[in-house]
């Protein structure tokens, strides 16, 4: 399948002369948009789509405009493989942008790193993304996922002893992200001195939750961490309800920020608490622009991964512009470098990166407040105060 952002005569350019050439710039994709990664891989796909919209509408890049290329790797890390590939070796693509997922984002990034490409990617947190040497990789979002949590570490930790959570439970689905988000918050935790009482951990397919939750149910903790994606939430909070557990504190990554997760356990989602890299109401430069093109193009505000996609491109065309080149050959090494020392504002905040590619942030601390989501952490950008204890569900 192949998705075109923009008219033109498809293909890379290989005039290699920066603003000297009316061709459009060329932009290689592969994303699951069926298969298992179809939901969050759509989402990607839309933000790749505004970003290129609205760059387009301001005069492109370069004063070439862009064109997306896009391949359905059907959620298969073979078939990523020979996407990207494709793209770039047949294709001969001018740039990349990466897929969705650990699990795609790992084998894609080690092509784009045989064949020298920048290699800017959306959706892969885990730890493990950047630990296979690849100098060419860099993530487009505040924090990798055991940093998720780094602001309600911090404010936990500055809370007087005595008020602070003594104990915690912890239940993660077996998954590279999920177990990374959570596992953060606990280490970190556990060193400064909070007791864990439950650790465990579930397949990706799991539905039932009532031996979990009767576990944590029974030793009671003040805090309770999901690492979650969203149906296991659901029913892990649910199976938690039936209980009549109430924690003190309590956090999911991933779920809560999905607009159907108050019906989906019954509207008792007070106080609950989720890291995003990512916020409608963030007033950082350019957030405005992008929420109002988002949402006239697609009829819905932007979520977390169509933002994060729209900062891979923003990432990107900083270098771009910065460098004064787009194409294959040593072009792509003169954008990694400039990205090696950038600082980039993007719609999730200034960016920078470590020599692995590893963003230097942490996300935003959401909870629902007074029945709706706000950012309550960190304190220059809240718009609500934390609420703690957690009412009860």
């Amino acid at each position: 399948m192949l998705a075109l952002a923009a008219c033109g005569d498809g293909g890379g350019s290989d005039t290699g002369d920066g603003e000297g050439s009316d061709d459009p710039i060329v932009i290689g994709v592969s994303l699951p948009l069926t298969g298992d990664f179809a939901e969050p891989g759509k989402g990607v796909e839309r933000g790749y789509e505004t970003w290129a919209q609205v760059t387009n509408d301001n005069g492109g890049l370069l004063g070439r405009q862009v064109e997306l290329k896009i391949l359905d790797d059907a959620s298969d890390a073979a078939r990523v493989v020979s996407d990207y590939e494709s793209l770039i070796a047949q294709e001969e693509v001018d740039l990349l942008f990466g897929p969705f997922s650990t699990r795609l984002v790992v084998p894609a990034s080690r092509v784009a790193s045989e064949y020298g490409m920048l290699f800017v990617e959306p959706a892969a947190a885990a730890a493990e993304v950047f630990e296979n040497g690849f100098e060419n990789i860099f993530y487009a979002a505040p924090a990798i996922a055991p940093d998720h949590y780094n602001n309600l570490v911090e404010h936990i930790l500055s809370m007087p002893e005595g008020e602070r959570p003594q104990t915690m439970a912890v239940a993660a689905m077996d998954d590279p992200f999920a177990q990374g988000t959570a596992y953060g918050l606990r280490d970190k935790l556990v060193e400064a001195g909070v007791e864990l009482v439950v650790d465990e951990v579930y397949p990706p397919n799991q539905s039932d939750f009532n031996a979990i939750a009767a576990k944590i149910a029974d030793a009671d903790p003040d805090l309770v961490v999901g690492g979650t994606q969203y149906q296991d939430a659901v029913n892990l909070i649910l199976a938690l309800q039936q209980l009549n557990y109430q924690p003190r504190m309590a956090a999911f990554s991933t779920a809560p920020t999905n607009p159907e997760f108050p019906e989906a356990i019954g509207g008792a989602v007070e106080g609950i608490l989720s890291p995003t890299g990512y916020s409608n109401q963030a007033d950082w430069p350019s957030n405005a622009e992008f929420v109002e093109a988002h949402t006239e193009l697609h009829g819905e505000a932007p979520q977390e991964d169509e933002a994060n996609a729209y900062t891979t491109g923003q990432v990107v065309a900083a270098a771009v512009e910065e460098v004064g080149c787009a194409e294959q050959g040593e072009c792509q090494q003169q954008l990694i470098d400039y990205l090696r020392g950038a600082t980039v504002d993007t719609v999730v905040g200034p960016l920078a990166w470590d020599e692995a590619g590893r963003p230097n942030g942490a996300h935003m601390i959401l909870q629902y407040v007074d029945g709706e989501i706000a950012i309550v952490l960190p304190e220059d950008t809240a718009t609500a105060e934390l609420v703690y204890p957690k009412p009860e569900w």
